[in-house]
């Protein structure tokens, strides 16, 4: 299967706004089975891009490529215009993963989870500040699961989990969030008050998304009917914010206040 995407015109409507993420003919293949081949993306910064697809056409693969999980077989990704193989600012990027891909014997506190999105790769022991325990309890407090914070985290039931998953991702005000999956096993009201965050941080907040979802309702409500690009199985709905005005506040909780 060949797939093929044409890059978007970088700039879109401000003209000026650089590529946050660069796919240039990225391919993978499991033993005989070519899921990725040739594909070519960008994402603009400020850009909400939705990606659509059946199981099998190499959306999990194609994120895990983008944060450095899993390597491509053929072509190459950059990262903020760096080769994904040397970029070395991963704070900037927020990733929340399928929650299957979780250990639920994983001895840590939900507290610890959420503040383990504060470290970078090369500073996992570094000490942790006022400042840190605050931006926590901040994320702790936007998922609403500030109860939850000295329990284990494989004490949680699923949609409890992935709040926290959540929350870890969203600790560093990160520049980049890639979201596979994040609202299954939630209920519907924690989902909505989920979309309200990062539709107002998408709008308000310099941040970039890119998102994996079979939430179709929600995909063509915020990013339109129609994809912007399309290849084989997989298709991108594309909406951009680079005109509209910044927020002046930059923590999390003020943006489920302003949407409440």
């Amino acid at each position: 299967m060949e797939e093929r995407l044409e890059r978007p015109a970088v700039g879109g409507a401000a003209g000026c706004h650089r590529e946050i993420v660069t796919l240039d003919k990225v391919s993978y293949a499991y033993g005989s089975q070519q899921v990725l081949d040739n594909v070519i993306f960008g994402v603009q910064e400020r850009d909400f891009v939705g990606l659509i697809g059946s199981n099998g056409a190499g959306k999990t693969t194609l994120l895990r490529m983008i944060v450095g999980l899993t390597k491509p077989q053929g072509g190459e990704i950059r990262l903020f215009g760096t080769p994904a193989g040397r970029f070395k600012d991963w704070h900037l990027i927020g990733y929340v993963p399928q929650r299957n891909h979780f250990n639920p014997l994983f001895p840590a506190t939900v507290r610890e989870v959420v503040m383990s999105g504060l470290y970078g790769r090369r500073k996992l022991l570094r000490r942790l500040t006022k400042a840190d325990l605050d931006r926590a309890a901040d994320a702790l407090d936007t998922l609403d699961i500030p109860d939850l914070a000295d329990k284990r985290i494989g004490e949680l039931s699923g949609g409890q989990q992935q709040r926290v998953f959540l929350a870890r991702a969203l600790i560093n005000n990160p520049k980049l969030l890639i979201l596979d999956e994040p609202t299954v096993g939630i209920d519907s009201e924690t989902q909505l008050n989920f979309f309200q965050l990062i539709k107002h941080m998408h709008q308000h907040h310099d941040m970039t998304f890119l998102m994996v979802s079979h939430d179709l309702d929600m995909i063509r409500g915020y990013l339109g009917e129609r994809p912007k690009a399309s290849s084989g199985k997989l298709s991108f709905f594309v909406r951009h914010s680079h005109d509209l005005e910044d927020c002046a506040e930059t923590d999390l909780v003020h943006t489920l206040r302003k949407e409440g």
